[in-house]
């Protein structure tokens, strides 16, 4: 049996995005205001980790099925 990459690499991105998520969303919006051009690019970012980490979830139990 062989591990499918896909697993491993959605699973941490999906962590890392729900973390990114979440520090965006509990952390001082007045940073945001002086960096980053006034955007919460955390939130953002963290956002897009989420999705693509689901992604390759949702490809590997594709896969199996």
């Amino acid at each position: 049996m062989q591990l499918d990459v896909r697993l491993p690499m959605g699973l941490l991105f999906l962590i890392l995005g729900v973390i990114l998520t979440g520090y965006g969303f509990f952390s001082d919006p007045a940073i945001y205001a002086t960096h980053s051009l006034g955007q919460n690019v955390n939130i953002l970012w963290g956002i897009v980790f989420s999705l693509f980490g689901l992604s390759m979830l949702y490809l590997v139990s594709r896969k199996k099925s």
